[in-house]
């Protein structure tokens, strides 16, 4: 740090870039949006700003309040299916010798090699009427005879549902559930597993009073990582979604490209921004809260 200020020149020769790139095409767009979210849509194209909280007051309307409802409610049981699954695989990942480790995770990163929207189109070919699991079933169940109980096999209808969207986006979000908990777990004094070990804790009880508690901040990162994206997400719903699996992403989406009302769309946006900010705040709680566990330990 202290070198950083004997040059001061050579900070600002290395950071106006990134600072520039991040002013023009990010900041002076996003305030864009902003003006635009206390504006007025008069005629096809044409916005007036005029200072109104009319498109704020819509939102709170019971159709989008139902629809927002409905996203944090998705996002919450992404967000618990993806701790839940992504938790044992990053503990096991951490404990696996290092030669083992290294494939464990290149699996783990591999789906960042493929474009999301590839890889959600490859859910409906698994999901649709006459998809892979489906075929699956229908062939285990005339291999156990089981039409002659219960009539010809009927296709589950696993597409175009709460169910497709919900798994569509776990499928697409583990990752980023995995990884900040392997590191959190990488990084555990396996010494104190040790002293545990040695005074007779059970693996079970050492997971609950060490383990766990230990890795609170990789838990808190995962859930930020999974549930924010998870608000916003447009394109899982989209595809994989019916009209009753609407997110607030594919309401804001349909603003700008169908409704051509950008007012709306925009203080849509801001106010899901708002709260993307309110859960950011929590979480350097969590982690002070969590470090101050260590610290008594």
């Amino acid at each position: 740090m202290e070198s950083w200020r004997r040059h001061p020149l050579v900070f600002w020769a290395m950071g106006l870039p990134g600072i520039f790139w991040l002013i023009v095409f990010f900041l002076v767009p996003l305030g864009f949006v902003w003006l635009m979210s206390f504006g007025e849509k008069r005629g096809i194209v044409d916005i007036a700003i005029t200072g109104t909280l009319e498109n704020y007051l819509r939102a709170f309307d019971p159709v989008y309040l139902g629809i927002l409802f409905k996203t944090v409610r998705i996002s919450l049981i992404v967000t618990l299916l993806c701790i839940v699954i992504g938790y044992p695989v990053a503990y096991v990942i951490a404990f696996s010798p290092p030669k083992v480790r290294t494939w464990l995770l290149l699996a783990i990163m591999l789906p960042f090699w493929i474009n999301m929207l590839i890889r959600t189109y490859a859910l409906i070919a698994v999901f649709r009427t006459r998809g892979y699991v489906n075929f699956t079933l229908e062939w285990l169940y005339g291999l156990l005879r089981l039409d002659a109980l219960f009539g010809p096999f009927q296709p589950l209808p696993m597409l175009y549902n709460e169910f497709a969207v919900i798994f569509g986006i776990v499928y697409v979000f583990l990752p980023f559930a995995v990884l900040p908990m392997y590191a959190a777990i990488e990084r555990l004094d396996r010494s104190l597993l040790e002293a545990a070990a040695d005074l007779g804790a059970s693996r079970f009880h050492t997971f609950l009073t060490i383990t766990l508690p230990l890795t609170r901040s990789g838990i808190a990162s995962a859930v930020l990582l999974v549930f924010i994206p998870a608000l916003g997400s447009f394109l899982i719903p989209e595809l994989l979604g019916g009209p009753n699996a609407y997110m607030i992403g594919n309401v804001i989406a349909a603003q700008f490209k169908k409704a051509n009302d950008w007012p709306f769309g925009a203080a849509l946006s801001f106010l899901l921004m708002y709260a993307t900010f309110a859960i950011l705040a929590v979480r350097p709680l969590l982690v002070r809260r969590a470090a101050k566990g260590e610290g008594a330990r």
